[in-house]
């Protein structure tokens, strides 16, 4: 065997790379002609591959190849090792020639555009900074993640651990959840959640957890909600909340701006109810130092936000 055999706690990368090129390209053929080499030649370094390993990584049907349980699991850690080795070039070119930093940000399409706009803003004033935001459903944002096509997911809603296991939910914050109105209410002092009997309101849909909890509270105090709309757009239910037509369950960073114009006639805050937002990343840690330094900026604006009481 070669001195790759001999010492076992030594991988050899270019191995890996072309069992990376193989499995992306689903054919020895293929691979082979992006590589500019033989396919008897990535078979035979394939084949070293897996001998250190001591595991098929795939497994043939026919003319197809398909990866074995072993193949998806050094799949991903191959996805890991070149997605870091792309971002420390990427990190030293930036700084050495003054290249563009790209952010490519997935965003739960609930999510308020508000929160979105808020976690972008500071990144529209750094000098060479792009921002690709992609919205989606969170299981393919969470799919996205784990394919680096995606740096950081936004969300309102975790994801479980049996869901994606290579996919991390970092708690940014939570904010409060309030009630608003675009008319002022008659009574000075209404009773909650007693003053909701009969009141016209706009929710949030099922897949909310805040939902959930409103329904919750009512629930515990008998009060049957007269649910005239339940969306999932936050802006939606923001001008549903201005037409004064009823009462919108919201958290406050949804109507923040409107609450600086004096648009907003009542507001009051849910007591205990409270939404989580989340980043979601494909490591437990933020390796990039700067994508770091976003998040935990966002993290004190949500704070602040959260420790402001109602008008």
């Amino acid at each position: 065997m070669g001195e790759m055999l001999k010492t076992p706690e030594w991988l050899n990368y270019h191995h890996l790379r072309i069992f990376w090129m193989i499995a992306r390209h689903g054919s020895m053929t293929r691979a082979a002609g992006v590589l500019n080499v033989s396919p008897s030649t990535l078979s035979e370094q394939l084949g070293e591959l897996e001998e250190w390993l001591g595991q098929p990584l795939f497994e043939r049907r026919g003319r197809a190849l398909h990866l074995t349980e072993a193949g998806q699991v050094a799949l991903q850690h191959a996805e890991t090792i070149f997605e870091t080795g792309r971002e420390l070039m990427t990190s030293f070119r930036s700084s050495n020639t003054g290249e563009q930093r790209v952010l490519r940000l997935g965003a739960v399409g609930p999510l308020s555009k508000n929160l979105q706009f808020d976690f972008i803003q500071p990144l529209l004033a750094v000098d060479r900074t792009r921002v690709v935001v992609v919205a989606g459903a969170l299981d393919e944002l969470a799919r996205q993640l784990q394919e680096h096509r995606l740096d950081l997911v936004l969300s309102n809603i975790p994801l479980r651990a049996d869901q994606e296991r290579n996919v991390f939910n970092h708690l940014l914050g939570e904010v409060p959840v309030f009630l608003v109105g675009g008319r002022p209410l008659k009574a000075a002092r209404p009773r909650f959640p007693l003053f909701l009997r009969g009141r016209p309101l706009f929710l949030p849909s099922h897949q909310s957890h805040v939902r959930q909890d409103f329904e919750l509270l009512l629930a515990k105090a008998g009060v049957e909600p007269e649910v005239r709309a339940e969306v999932d757009d936050m802006a939606l239910l923001r001008l549903l909340a201005l037409s004064g037509e009823g009462l919108a369950l919201v958290s406050k960073i949804v109507v923040e701006r409107e609450l600086e114009s004096r648009q907003i006639k009542f507001m009051m805050r849910v007591p205990g109810l409270a939404e989580r937002f989340y980043a979601l990343t494909a490591r437990k840690r933020f390796e990039n130092v700067w994508l770091g330094e976003v998040v935990e900026a966002f993290r004190a604006r949500l704070q602040v936000l959260g420790s402001r009481g109602a008008r």
